[in-house]
């Protein structure tokens, strides 16, 4: 990461705890390793967020519904998804700092390194020793890779590097009134599982048919080697999955469309779509056919925010196996029952939610011959900000905070705002410029006379005067869901 590019960083990290979206777990205590809250402004954006993809996902399409599967289930589950015997990282520990990461990563950071250098063609030729190691789960050239490009620790600076291990990602827990006697139970590292234990139920109450989809949003857990890039990895996360049933042999055009829709949909947002790109897989995991991954170029480099995999008929295949139970569908076209074959699409929201924070973070330099000034401000699409409005009137007397409450109270069933008398009307302008907040309508005594405000956009901060009865329409309009899903 460059200077600038690790500044910036910083600045959204203390930005996020600062206006009150994202603080440490249990931060009284020193905190929790790689587990955050969110805080007033943030659990907004993350719900606006969701909301955003289930409409996409759910509401549009007359052939997706959407489930809640519980977080605990049966050990089987894991047993038949291949992740009890084979959810693993590659791990290595410096002998020197006592610290652990992940090999891979260890290499990539590398590789991002010898790019920024200016080293392509040594880049590439890391990036074929890495795909060739990874592919065919040889840890001992992990290592080799490791001495051979002299990666140091970044924290002791040494290469003095223990063997590569693999390290298990999932959470267990005993589940049941005894110590002994008790079950061992997994919190699940992915909502895909319940989606699949549920084909039946939902495709025969639902009536489904061939193609359709399941939706989920749900925490997922994993025990993370080494967390980092602040909630980029963490331990507890949430996942917005979609599970599509198909056809056998119609699976790569359904992965196509998908990949296809899925990158679409970030554009919708208003981000350059220079900040994405696709990433084939080079090792598929045990389930695909197929898989890409759509990245976003955030301050520390390219990284995985969403994944399009076809998952063939493995997980029905293997629970039906596991399960006893048959997991097909019969189509009534050729009168034939078959395991259906999956494409699938997951997202981390809190990925995207951080995603979204560092695509409309800015510090902005207003300064005139005259005067210096600046702002920070969130580039927020209105539907997704967290604040729709702002409320002020002009001072504290003559009954403006009187008159600026009433509005507050005629718009507030329709819309998310704040309520800010407090300090200059400048500051208060900055203070909302700073959280993402679309427009701020400010009262003045020509209110009171004319029932009109003056409305200031944040991107422009430009300013209008218009009737009180207008307001409704003028911000139902600016932040409508109809601008990101049309």
């Amino acid at each position: 990461m460059s200077k600038s590019n690790d500044e910036l960083f910083k600045q959204v990290t203390s930005h996020a705890k600062e206006y009150g979206f994202v603080f440490q777990s249990s931060e009284i205590y020193d905190g929790l390793s790689a587990v955050y809250d969110y805080g007033q402004l943030g659990a907004e954006l993350k719900n606006n967020l969701k909301t955003y993809w289930w409409k996409r996902m759910v509401q549009l399409h007359e052939n997706i519904v959407g489930i809640d599967s519980a977080i605990f289930m049966h050990p089987k589950v894991w047993k038949a998804s291949g992740h009890v015997d084979g959810f693993n990282d590659p791990m290595i520990d410096n002998k020197d700092s006592k610290k652990r990461y992940r090999a891979d990563q260890l290499i990539e950071d590398k590789i991002t390194r010898y790019q920024k250098d200016g080293k392509t063609a040594k880049a590439e030729e890391l990036q074929n020793e890495l795909d060739a190691a990874l592919s065919s789960d040889n840890l001992a050239a992990l290592k080799d890779i490791i001495e051979k490009h002299e990666i140091v620790c970044p924290v002791s600076g040494t290469r003095n590097w223990t063997d590569v291990r693999q390290f298990n990602l999932m959470f267990s827990t005993r589940m049941g009134a005894m110590a002994e006697g008790s079950d061992e139970v997994y919190l699940r590292p992915e909502t895909a599982q319940g989606i699949f234990v549920n084909f039946l139920n939902v495709q025969k109450s639902g009536r489904m048919k061939i193609p359709f989809g399941i939706a989920q949003i749900g925490k997922a857990f994993r025990n993370e080697v080494i967390a980092r890039q602040f909630i980029m990895r963490m331990r507890e996360f949430e996942q917005m999955e979609m599970q599509f049933f198909v056809k056998p042999g119609t699976e790569m055009q359904w992965y196509a469309y998908w990949k296809e829709a899925r990158l679409i949909w970030h554009l919708a947002m208003g981000i350059p779509a220079a900040k994405y790109r696709y990433h084939d897989h080079a090792k598929l995991a045990h389930y695909a056919n197929a898989a890409v991954d759509i990245e976003f170029e955030f301050p520390f480099g390219f990284k995985e925010v969403e994944g399009i995999h076809s998952r063939t008929d493995f997980d029905l295949s293997q629970h039906q196996e596991l399960s006893g139970k048959k997991l097909q569908y019969f189509d009534t076209e050729t009168n034939q029952s078959y395991v259906p074959y999956v494409v699938e699409t997951s997202i981390g929201l809190d990925r995207l939610f951080l995603l979204t924070l560092c695509n409309a973070y800015e510090e902005q330099d207003l300064s005139t011959d005259e005067k210096q000034d600046s702002r920070t401000v969130l580039h927020l699409h209105p539907a997704l900000a967290p604040v729709k409005a702002a409320i002020f009137p002009l001072t504290k007397k003559d009954g403006l905070p009187e008159k600026a409450r009433e509005i507050m109270d005629r718009l507030k069933l329709d819309f998310s705002l704040q309520y800010d008398e407090k300090d200059s009307i400048g500051k208060r302008y900055r203070r909302q410029d700073a959280i993402g907040t679309p427009c701020c309508i400010t009262v003045d005594h020509q209110t009171l006379e004319d029932n009109t405000v003056t409305i200031r956009h944040r991107d422009s901060m430009e300013q209008e005067r218009v009737a009180i009865a207008d307001l409704e329409k003028l911000v139902g309009d600016m932040v409508s869901w109809k601008n990101l899903l049309h």
